[in-house]
């Protein structure tokens, strides 16, 4: 099966209204430039929670429904699929969820995949659980016969949520991330974190530039998925948003706080190299050896020269 995918970013912020004209032109874009289903980061049409927005403390929630049901209506009258970063609303004093809407190109809300591995400790008092609730679910679909998942931003730092989507058949992620509108004081913080010595040995020098794209091409390869990876431009953004293919390859990469779409054709008949096929299944059912184990005193006696 082949689908069109178009990586979209742009600098978002706490304004929904321009938040809104950017998806909306950038859904044109794509739509005109042959792309079935248009993909845009974490939070981007709410704003993220702690960075855009100090909170979501007399947020305009009533604005936000309505900029979402004009994507969804957009995206009927362009026949385009659309992965939406935004917030969900929850009742009386619970935190919202940082949610991913699915919208289909008939203009139907299939499914919302909630975060579920939100940043911060114990307590809910720092971090992403400061401002939102955990999700309970994994979110699976159908695009045009290619299997898909969604996933969001910190949850990169758990592999097991990619060995369970590819359990569960899944040939494309839609990783959505929020690794952008840093200062600039705290952007160098964040260099100096990593150390001035080590920043030529590796590909950034933040802790975002260094192991988020190293970690998708990581669960690209061992999974062997195609994964698209979309992060806001606000600057200062970490990094680009880019595709990989299931080879662990980077096949396209946009710039850095500029906004733009990157377009890439997932085709899962395409014969891309996987050294795990044979045995990845019984690693992820707790088998942990390939071939036939045999028994030997010299094998099992592992204190023997």
């Amino acid at each position: 099966m082949k689908l069109t995918v178009s990586t979209c970013q742009f600098p978002t912020s706490a304004d929904v209204s321009q938040n809104l004209r950017y998806i909306l032109a950038q859904m044109h874009s794509a739509k005109d430039r042959g792309a079935q289903v248009a993909h845009f980061p974490e939070a981007c049409l709410s704003g993220y929670a702690g960075h855009d927005i100090e909170s979501y403390k007399g947020f305009e929630w009533e604005l936000l429904e309505t900029s979402t049901l004009k994507v969804i209506d957009q995206a009927r009258k362009l026949k385009l699929w659309v992965i939406l970063g935004s917030t969900h609303r929850l009742t009386g004093q619970h935190k919202p969820h940082n949610s991913l809407y699915i919208i289909s190109d008939r203009g139907e809300l299939v499914d919302r995949y909630d975060k579920m591995f939100c940043t911060g400790g114990r307590s809910g008092r720092s971090g992403e659980l400061l401002h939102y609730t955990p999700g309970n679910h994994f979110s699976v679909f159908d695009i045009r016969g290619v299997h898909c998942g969604a996933i969001i931003c910190h949850e990169y730092r758990y592999p097991e949520l990619y060995r369970e989507y590819k359990g569960k058949g899944v040939d494309l992620m839609f990783h959505s991330y929020h690794a952008a509108n840093i200062g600039q004081k705290r952007y160098r913080a964040m260099q100096k974190q990593v150390g001035a010595e080590f920043h030529k040995l590796n590909r950034g020098s933040t802790l975002p530039e260094i192991t988020m794209p190293a970690s998708m091409q990581a669960a690209s390869a061992s999974s062997h998925i195609w994964i698209s990876c979309s992060n806001s431009s606000a600057k200062e953004s970490c990094w680009p948003s880019f595709f990989v293919r299931p080879d662990g390859v980077i096949v396209g990469r946009l710039r850095r706080n500029t906004p733009g779409l990157l377009i890439s054709t997932v085709n899962t008949k395409q014969k891309l190299y996987d050294s795990t096929v044979t045995w990845r299944n019984r690693a992820m059912r707790g088998i942990y050896h390939s071939g036939k184990l045999i028994k030997d005193k010299r094998s099992d006696d592992r204190k023997l020269l």
